[in-house]
Order: structure tokens, then sequence, then C-alpha cells
């Protein structure tokens, strides 16, 4: 038993999970949900400000996705960096959150801190260039490290870049991810070691991202833990479990109350579509957000 969280058997990461399914038809559903030229597109409604995970929508282009994306009332995209910047902006849309250093290569291993830091400083400078204010970052997997060396690991890097996210006025968000079926030895796979890495850092631009779908595999009672830990976390994705795809009645999740349950603690930062499509993926992004509008 570990100080922290139990680790669990090895799985996919999450670049594997990306399939061709994703690209099914979207030709089809990009005109589906284009607006005419002149006309304006959907304004976003229900209380929470939803956005989607780009690399979920690979074989649609960025362009068709934002397209989309605008038509259905979203307010961003997540993962991009900043050479994507310009494309979104020209669609009136944000980067919800920006991309850093490797997921797997992360803070609690010292010698990933240089390229980390690096890569960190860079996201940071380009998100506040543009006035928006998330940046993801990634505890790394343990490599043999064991959790209290690698809090104190990713406590000592996040010192060094955290004033650099206060001065800019960016968050940091460290994902919580799943060890058990996507990310074997990934650290952060629990909301307890993350919470405690949150408390240690003690500042309001480091929270969590927690990933709902992640984290109904290593923990589930989900909205309890979304209540109790309000004030960690920083930002919402979604996905279907089992299987990470749509987020509808095929799966275990209910995500109509899972996102009332955010809405009236009054989070206001986002919440992103991070699901594999198996079937239309653009039609399966709108029904989504509908789901969600609460």
């Amino acid at each position: 038993m570990n100080d922290f969280a139990p680790t669990s058997p090895s799985g996919l990461t999450r670049r594997g999970l990306l399939r061709s399914a994703a690209a099914l038809t979207a030709t089809a559903a990009v005109a589906e949900f284009a607006t005419p030229a002149g006309a304006t597109a959907s304004a976003p409604s229900g209380r929470i400000h939803q956005s989607v995970c780009r690399w979920c929508y690979g074989k649609v282009s960025l362009d068709d996705l934002c397209v989309a994306a605008k038509k259905m009332g979203l307010v961003g995209i997540d993962l991009l960096g900043p050479k994507d910047f310009p494309t979104i902006k020209q669609h009136g849309l944000v980067c919800t959150m920006v991309s850093s250093h490797p997921l797997s290569d992360g803070l609690c291993d010292p010698k990933y801190h240089e390229s980390c830091l690096k890569a960190m400083n860079e996201a940071i400078e380009a998100t506040a260039k543009e006035g928006w204010k998330n940046v993801i970052c990634f505890s790394g997997n343990r490599r043999g490290i064991d959790e209290k060396t690698g809090m104190a690991n990713c406590v000592k890097a996040l010192k060094e870049i955290v004033p650099v996210a206060e001065k800019a006025g960016v968050i940091l968000q460290m994902e919580l991810l799943n060890s058990k079926v996507n990310h074997a030895d990934y650290m952060c796979d629990n909301s307890i070691w993350g919470v405690e890495l949150v408390k240690r850092v003690g500042s309001d631009n480091f929270k969590l991202l927690y990933d709902i779908y992640h984290m109904q595999i290593m923990e589930g009672d989900v909205i309890r833990t979304i209540q109790q830990n309000q004030k960690y976390y920083g930002h919402y994705h979604t996905g279907g479990n089992p299987g990470r795809n749509e987020i509808d009645d095929t799966q275990e999740l209910n995500y109509r109350a899972i996102s009332k349950a955010i809405a009236e603690i009054g989070f206001q930062g986002y919440m992103a579509h991070e699901f594999i499509p198996k079937r239309d993926p653009l039609t399966s992004l709108a029904e989504a957000v509908k789901l969600c509008e609460v």
C-alpha cells in the first residue's frame, strides 16, 4: 500500500486511443453545423462554459472543427499550441487549455525538470499574450520513484514555475489520469495525491484538471468528490466509461447530473469534451454539448 493511492495495471496511452472513427463522415457533419455566410453562430447556453479537445478529432480540420464548435455554442478548443492560435482566433474562439510538456515525462522525475520548466515557461508566455488562462502540466510516470519522493519533486519544480504563472495571470493545471487502463505508471492518478500536491504548492495559480472519465476508473464517487474538492479543481474533461466514447446512455456516467453538480458549485472555468466518437464525430459532439447544457 502506498502513502497516497494504490497503483494499477498498465493500459493504453491517450495517443493510442485516437481512432479513425473520429473522422467518419466528418464532412457531412461539418456541413450540418456550419454557419451560413452572414448568420450568427449559436450563443453559449447553460451555466457551464464548454469546449472540446482537439486531439479527439484529428481527421477533422481545425477550421472545420472551429466552425462546428462555434455553431454548437462552444467557447473554445482544448490542448493546442501557439501555431494553432491564429486559426481559432479567426473563428472567435479561445484556447481553453494550452499544451506544454509531454505527458509521461513530467515533474515527479527531476531529470525532466529542465525541459518541463522550459516548455511551461513558453506556454505561460504564449497564453498570457493572448489573455487566456490555462496551461496543462503533468506529474509524469513514476519510473520507480515512490509517491512521497515524487510529491517532493513536483513541489520543487512547481515552486519555481508558479511565480511566473502568478505574474502572468495564468493557471497551471495538472491533469489527473488513470493508471489502470490508459496511462500505466502515471503518478498523479487520484484526487487524494493531487489535492495534497495543490495544498503543498499553496497558490491559486496551480490547480488540478479533473478528468471525469479517468477518475471514474480510479476512484468513482464523482459528484461527491467534485463537491468536496471544488476549490482544488480548475478544469474538467468528459469521456464515457467504459471505452472513453460518447457520454450518452451507452455508458455508466450520468453527465447531466454531473454537469448540474459542477454548475451548482458556481464553477466559472471550462469543461472540455474529450471522448473518442464511435459514431459521426460532430453529431456526437453536438449531442454531448446539449446534454451538458444545464
